[in-house]
């Protein structure tokens, strides 16, 4: 039998298989071992992983102003705020009522793991820009 080797991550997964059964498969469908794959490596991962994707948000900044101003995100669960800058200049997100700051690098991105909140809206500045960038999160 053949055993080939697939290397990922630092993990190293062998696969049995009979050398004719590889040789048609690879001849008629070359990536077909791909499904294989995704659940050998899909399986290993918590089940928090796959939902993280679910509660995801974006806001963006542009002239100094959050777009959109206004978010509406789910009440009670963990959530992930990705704040993209697109303007030329760094700015702060800041919310007191988040109990969160990070800064912004211009053209760049930053995440902030926020939650779970309870049901209300919550305030957040630019604070470098505070009198533009101004925007709040209604959680429901």
């Amino acid at each position: 039998m053949a055993r080939p080797h697939l290397t990922f991550a630092m993990r190293t997964i062998t696969i049995w298989t009979s050398q004719t059964i590889c040789d048609q498969t690879a001849m008629k469908r070359p990536f077909a071992f791909i499904p294989l794959l995704l659940i050998a490596f899909g399986a290993g991962l918590p089940s928090h992983v796959a939902a993280a994707s679910d509660n995801t948000f974006t806001i963006t900044i542009k002239d100094h102003r959050f777009d959109p101003s206004e978010l509406e995100v789910p009440a009670g669960k963990k959530l992930k705020l990705v704040v993209k800058n697109l303007d030329a200049t760094p700015e702060e997100f800041e919310s007191h009522d988040l109990k969160r700051e990070k800064i912004i690098a211009a053209k760049g991105q930053a995440t902030i793991n926020i939650g779970p909140l309870k049901p209300g809206t919550y305030k957040f500045v630019g604070e470098f820009n505070e009198s533009t960038a101004q925007g709040r999160i209604v959680a429901k």
